[in-house]
């Protein structure tokens, strides 16, 4: 578009403005294409995450501050809760949603730790005999997850396979009563290091740490909550700090893809490390068949969307 110029020819001071505003126009053009090229080149990483910059790290702080507080009283960190919220919502890449979850646990569990230490609940002997068995178990978990199960069908197969099994222990069992006792070794040692080690082994390719396995199969069995909590977190904070070192060396010699991302699990870690510490100190003033039913009704319904997922 070219303005007339007025009589005589000459140009007037708007002429020199509508210049401006056209070199203007055509740079925000440019810009726009180079964006649109940059967030292309990003995409193929990220799967398009659905949150922007900053807001990204605001919702994980939400969702894994409330998620802490509804888990943590079952002995559950709540990892295997915000697993499909970082590929839902945050968009964190596979195979990187692993170390990701392992990097929450490590950040999140000391502080549940420390508030059950101060109520007098600690794992003590229960919780030496789960390491023993999760800690090998979920390093070998998490080099089968990057060499063996790299793809997006097969991990959401595995999701359902862990969670539909877990979520159904917590909806179906119930605890033992105030009145009933519960027995001091229901599962014999060398069985549950094995059974430890498995869980764990399936831990490290779900980015768990084993706890959350771990915590309804022990409840299940007859032990109280109070007494099951610290343990399998113990454990789980435990695995999770070995399954991160696993990964970060693993991606020094494969690349960065199966690195942990880094601002979305220190994010979702200060949030769990917040609700981590409220649902811990909420434990005793909760029923238990109330926090077993909730959290076991969440895990089928999300075991339930990973099966169709996986299958269609």
């Amino acid at each position: 578009m070219r303005l007339p110029s007025p009589v005589g020819g000459s140009p007037t001071p708007f002429h020199g403005w509508y210049r401006r505003f056209r070199c203007l126009a055509a740079y925000d053009d440019l810009g726009k294409r180079e964006v649109k090229r940059f967030l292309g080149r990003a995409g193929s990483r990220y799967r398009g995450r659905m949150l922007g910059t900053g807001w990204t790290e605001i919702a994980a702080l939400a969702a894994a501050y409330l998620i802490a507080v509804l888990a943590t009283p079952a002995g559950i960190s709540g990892a295997v809760l915000l697993l499909p919220f970082q590929v839902g919502v945050l968009g964190t890449p596979s195979p990187a949603v692993t170390p990701t979850n392992l990097l929450y646990n490590v950040i999140a569990t000391p502080a549940a730790l420390y508030r059950y230490w101060r109520q007098q609940q600690t794992g003590g002997h229960l919780a030496l005999v789960l390491i023993t068995g999760t800690l090998p178990g979920v390093i070998a978990g998490s080099v089968i997850r990057v060499e063996l199960l790299p793809g997006p069908r097969v991990f959401a197969l595995i999701i359902a396979a862990v969670l539909l099994p877990l979520g159904a222990w917590l909806a179906l069992t119930r605890p033992p009563g105030q009145d009933r006792p519960a027995p001091a070794w229901p599962i014999p040692v060398p069985a549950l290091v094995s059974i430890a080690a498995a869980v764990g082994c399936v831990g490290g390719i779900y980015g768990i740490g084993g706890g959350s396995i771990l915590a309804p199969i022990l409840i299940g069995s007859g032990r109280r909550p109070a007494e099951v909590a610290p343990a399998a977190l113990a454990a789980t904070f435990v695995t999770s700090v070995a399954g991160v070192l696993t990964f970060t060396i693993l991606a020094a010699h494969q690349g960065g893809s199966v690195a942990p991302d880094w601002p979305t699990g220190i994010a979702l870690g200060l949030g769990g490390l917040a609700g981590a510490y409220t649902g811990a100190r909420l434990q005793p003033r909760l029923p238990d068949v109330l926090i077993r039913r909730v959290v076991g009704v969440l895990v089928i319904v999300i075991g339930a969307r990973y099966l169709w997922s996986g299958l269609s």
